[in-house]
């Protein structure tokens, strides 16, 4: 049963948030937070599973709480989900750059927001690659080098680079293990061992990193050598 911590600096969403959520089937609400840095206190204390997350709030902001709690969780880690208010947002662009797995509009119906709690949960992300690729060609000055952002590039082996590009397409395990011919448990070994060379806590993390540094482009060729893929 997924557990949820509630971020949001106004009162009356947030706890409408938390009776939404205790009373929805499956759902347990472990705590609430009104700022970033409650929540990066509260996430401490309680260990959710999931963190609903506001990003602007006086104080520390989403941004930073995210940045924060990711980076001392360990292996451990929330998954988060941002609640905004816009779908195209710098803000947005920023947490997913920290770590978030989704985001999610506040006007989103209930029965939606409980699914998508569901969804991150179980280890998945809530947005499609096209969602993360318009917001990086949005506020993204342009590529960098892979090396540039992360200088531990080098030690990324060429099979590990194959199923970064693959993941950041939006395949799943399953379908990169097809691509490339191997094991889902080879798949994962492949994907854990780059993300943690680079430094990579999420598999939005992973999508970002790849636009960024052009090792996906939009509308460029996803099959790799000795694959059967097609380009999309």
């Amino acid at each position: 049963m997924p557990t949820v911590l509630v971020v949001d600096d106004q009162l009356l969403i947030r706890a409408g948030l938390v009776s939404l959520l205790n009373a929805a089937p499956g759902l347990t609400v472990v705590g609430e937070a009104c700022d970033g840095e409650e929540a990066v206190r509260q996430a401490e204390a309680t260990t959710p599973d999931v963190i609903l997350m506001d990003l602007r709030m006086p104080g520390t902001d989403g941004i930073t709480a995210t940045r924060r709690i990711l980076g001392r969780a360990g292996d451990t880690a929330p998954r988060i989900l941002v609640l905004t208010t816009f779908d195209l947002d710098e803000y947005v662009y920023n947490a997913l750059r920290a770590g978030a797995c989704g985001f999610l509009l506040k006007e989103t119906p209930p029965e939606r927001l409980i699914a998508a709690i569901h969804t991150v949960a179980s280890g998945d992300m809530l947005f499609a690659p096209t969602v993360t690729r318009r917001l990086i060609e949005a506020y993204h000055p342009g590529p960098t080098p892979p090396e540039a952002v992360a200088p531990e590039w080098d030690t990324v082996t060429g099979r590990e680079r194959d199923v970064l590009r693959l993941v950041a397409t939006g395949a799943t395990n399953t379908e990169v293990a097809g691509r490339l011919f191997i094991s889902e448990a080879t798949v994962k070994t492949h994907l854990n061992r780059a993300m943690a060379k680079l430094g990579l806590s999420s598999r939005a993390q992973v999508v970002v990193f790849a636009y960024e540094t052009a090792l996906v482009t939009p509308g460029g060729p996803t099959a790799l050598p000795g694959s059967q893929g097609t380009a999309g």
